[in-house]
């Protein structure tokens, strides 16, 4: 991304720019020396001020001033990913997990290892948005004290395949507790260690990163719309 700020150049700067695009219509090429020359200032002033308009370097402000295309950086494989799973985003899904939390009087998030750190802060966005009893819990323990009938136990997962949710689920279930699963990579393994799962995305992400090295972007995507659902429908019943 370039942003180019004529407005931020000093009568100096402003002075150079008009210099050298006078040049430009004259030269069929600039160096950096020979806009030094041009302007009566060093080539490290030249590189200062391409960088304060907005250029990474001087070839780029040259490619400006003949009018070239500039070079389109290629954007990272995440970003392109994130693109992707907006495009394909199921509106669906967040209204079916919003009602399933509507439907139970205490919300449990739990994960393994990064996905803990997401559990733990939408524990305070869903606190902050519903009159739930919400908590984010860090161990196996817990949960089997915690889980009851009135729960609803939701997993968060990139792929599933860093440790088994088995023995929580079947200890939530002998509380009768309902246990949702929300997994960003499809996983058939997960089918039987959850009530409802959630699976969110088509686009896996590369496969030599290990399951603590995968980013957790699309869960914040995902349940941040699931709350502003929430917060939405909780100022209208207010109203």
């Amino acid at each position: 991304m370039i942003n180019i700020n004529f407005n931020g150049l000093n009568p100096l700067e402003k002075s150079i720019h008009e210099k050298l695009e006078t040049a430009s219509k004259e030269m069929s090429s600039i160096k950096i020396s020979d806009a030094a020359s041009i302007c009566g200032c060093s080539p490290s002033k030249i590189s200062k001020f391409t960088k304060k308009l907005g250029f990474d370097n001087f070839k780029q402000y040259q490619d400006f001033l003949y009018g070239r295309a500039l070079p389109q950086k290629t954007s990272s494989d995440e970003l392109s990913r994130i693109r992707s799973f907006i495009d394909d985003f199921d509106e669906s899904k967040v209204d079916e997990l919003a009602a399933l939390i509507e439907k139970h009087d205490k919300i449990i998030l739990f994960g393994y290892g990064p996905s803990l750190i997401c559990a733990q802060y939408f524990e305070y966005r869903l606190r902050t948005s519903t009159n739930k009893v919400i908590f984010a819990v860090a161990d196996e323990i817990s949960i089997a004290s915690m889980t009851d009938e009135s729960a609803l136990l939701i997993l968060l997962t990139v792929t599933g395949t860093f440790h088994t949710f088995e023995s929580i689920y079947n200890a939530a279930k002998s509380m009768s507790c309902e246990v949702a699963l929300v997994v960003e990579e499809y996983n058939t393994d997960l089918f039987s260690q959850c009530d409802r799962i959630f699976w969110l995305s088509k686009h896996n992400q590369p496969a030599d990163l290990l399951p603590y090295e995968k980013s957790r972007t699309v869960f914040f995507i995902f349940l941040e719309e699931v709350i502003q659902k929430l917060m939405r429908k909780n100022r209208n019943q207010k109203a």
